[in-house]
């Protein structure tokens, strides 16, 4: 009938403008890597970022830099420190981290040597990780930030050496306080903490805030047909357990919350910057734009903590910087790996993505994994897909007859739709039958299709031959003409619309799909193209066992 042709053209092109609408290349764009300071680095060109505010629950920002502040900018020599996992550069000013690169992650493929470059701090693009004390003994202030000293300007973690700790030290009065950054080898889990030595003879009183500056800057290269990934702010709210504020929402207004526990994140596709205060304490939140410039704040204000006279105390607070991986995010606080950005259908995603990487480790490949999910999502849908397959081998063996009856009725559409009515009763055809099933199936393949793009596996995976890198498209588009070809034979085995427009239509969807395909990430188009293959064999086999039944006259 020729609702039901409307209605699976009317699948097929959503499907499309869905696709459409979710991909691009994802090719990170960004500027050479910065190279980590040595010890001889001036530090002079660095921005001093925000400062927060004494008398503020939370955190503002000042207006320009002090004329102490710049001296000891002048003065201030940047440490460096390399580990498995980072090479990052701390400002002993404020003891901030202003360029942060990790090493496992190359900025190209073809360029082994430098690394992706996530947190950055130079003259055209603003990126880093604040922290600081604040409150009645806080160490930052309107008036300044604070300037620590350190053993040493060069840090590496050593072969064999699993953790690294780097503190800096200040000397507040008889308070002696130390900023402890440590590292962990092969994670990307910075903690944070101020060790408080209290010799004084008054209780010291202060809070721990955090913070992540960045500008609106998004070095994501797209087409004219592409869509940006979500670049922007995320929190964990009592509401919403992951909450977008973009750079839009922040210059509308600021956003500000207080929840136990919860995080604080910069997204970006396939990496993240988080802090994740004290989960024991309630924590204030605020995401806000920084005046009229091109800066937003991110950030939290922990509770006051005190530390009585001639006694020690510590105040913590852990910084994720890196890769999307589900599984470790999972473990660090609730819900922030949902920062792997599965849209809705998340609850479909996760459980796909969990066999992905099952599969990975036994076979040792990603493109052989996705096709082994593949095959799993088909075998999941085999009895569905037949019901559907069946429904349309039948509608495609009385194709000649609806033919002939449009002729013989001509222009009396009623009379026309009566006949076909009783002949579908009489042949046991349901019209529905092709349709409804795929649609059935449709949350699936777009959950799927969502845990191939926000996949950060995937990024630079190799799979066989030509294709060195799932993430991007297939450099010589042998995969989308594949696809292309699959889904003209898939209509061949369809039945054919009688409506010339409709078929007209129909014979064009391959080529218009091939030209999208071609842009489309290799990993996405290996699904499609085993997908098509795995669907014509099946919808083969039933089409012939139709074919071989007899009609009813």
């Amino acid at each position: 009938m020729d609702w039901q042709k409307n209605l699976l053209i009317a699948a097929i092109l959503a499907t499309l403008l869905m696709l459409v609408i979710r991909w691009n290349e994802f090719q990170e764009q960004l500027p050479a890597p910065v190279a980590v300071a040595s010890q001889n680095s001036s530090p002079a060109a660095t921005p001093t970022g925000a400062v927060p505010s004494a008398t503020s629950e939370i955190p503002v920002a000042a207006g320009d830099v002090s004329e102490a502040e710049k001296v000891e900018l002048a003065t201030a020599k940047l440490i460096s420190v390399k580990t498995d996992s980072f090479d990052l550069v701390i400002n002993p000013l404020g003891g901030d981290i202003t360029q942060l690169a990790l090493p496992r992650h190359f900025l190209k493929l073809d360029t082994p040597d430098q690394p992706f470059v996530l947190l950055d701090n130079r003259d055209n693009h603003t990126y880093l990780a604040q922290s600081g004390l604040i409150g009645l003994n806080g160490t930052d202030t309107a008036q300044g930030r604070p300037l620590f000293s350190s053993e040493q300007q060069e840090y590496q973690l050593a072969e064999g050496q699993d953790q690294l700790q780097v503190d800096l030290v200040l000397q507040q009065g008889e308070v002696k306080i130390t900023k402890r950054f440590t590292f962990t080898r092969g994670d990307y889990l910075i903690k944070v903490d101020y060790l408080i030595d209290n010799q004084s003879t008054n209780t010291w009183s202060a809070q721990l805030y955090g913070q992540i500056k960045r500008d609106s800057q998004n070095f994501v290269k797209v087409s004219a047909l592409e869509m940006n990934p979500y670049l922007g702010a995320a929190i964990t709210t009592a509401d919403e357990k992951y909450k977008k504020v973009t750079f839009d929402d922040m210059t509308e207004k600021e956003e500000k919350v207080s929840v136990p526990g919860g995080w604080v994140a910069m997204v970006q596709h396939y990496f993240v910057s988080a802090w994740i205060p004290d989960a024991t304490s309630t924590n204030s939140y605020h995401l806000r734009k920084l005046g009229n410039t091109d800066l937003y704040l991110m950030g939290f204000t922990g509770k006051v903590n005190e530390v009585a006279p001639g006694s020690q105390g510590v105040i913590s607070a852990n910084f994720y910087a890196g890769p999307k991986d589900t599984e470790r995010l999972e473990q660090i606080s609730p819900y922030l790996d949902l920062t792997v950005d599965y849209g809705w259908l998340w609850w479909v995603a996760k459980p796909l993505f969990w066999v992905l990487k099952f599969i990975h480790n036994l076979v040792g490949n990603w493109g052989l994994a996705i096709i082994g999910l593949t095959l799993c999502v088909k075998l999941l849908f085999f009895k569905l897909s037949a019901t559907s397959y069946k429904s349309m081998a039948k509608m495609r063996k009385l194709a000649p007859k609806m033919a002939e009856m449009k002729e013989r009725y001509g222009d009396d559409r009623q009379k026309f739709s009566q006949e076909m009515m009783k002949m579908y009763k009489t042949e046991k055809v349901n019209p529905f039958g092709g349709c409804l099933p795929l649609l059935i199936q449709m949350p699936v393949f777009l959950a799927l299709y969502y845990v191939l793009m926000e996949s950060v596996e995937l990024r630079h995976s190799p799979f066989f031959g030509w294709i060195l890198d799932l993430s991007v498209k297939d450099p010589y588009f042998v995969l989308p003409i594949i696809y292309g070809i699959t889904m003209y034979f898939m209509q061949k085995l369809n039945p054919q619309p009688t409506d010339p427009m409709q078929a007209r239509i129909m014979q064009m969807l391959p080529l218009v799909f091939t030209f999208m395909f071609l842009w489309f990430p290799a990993g996405l188009v290996l699904y499609w193209v085993t997908n098509n293959s795995l669907s014509i064999l099946q919808q083969y086999i039933i089409t012939k066992q139709i074919d071989a039944e007899p009609s009813h006259k």
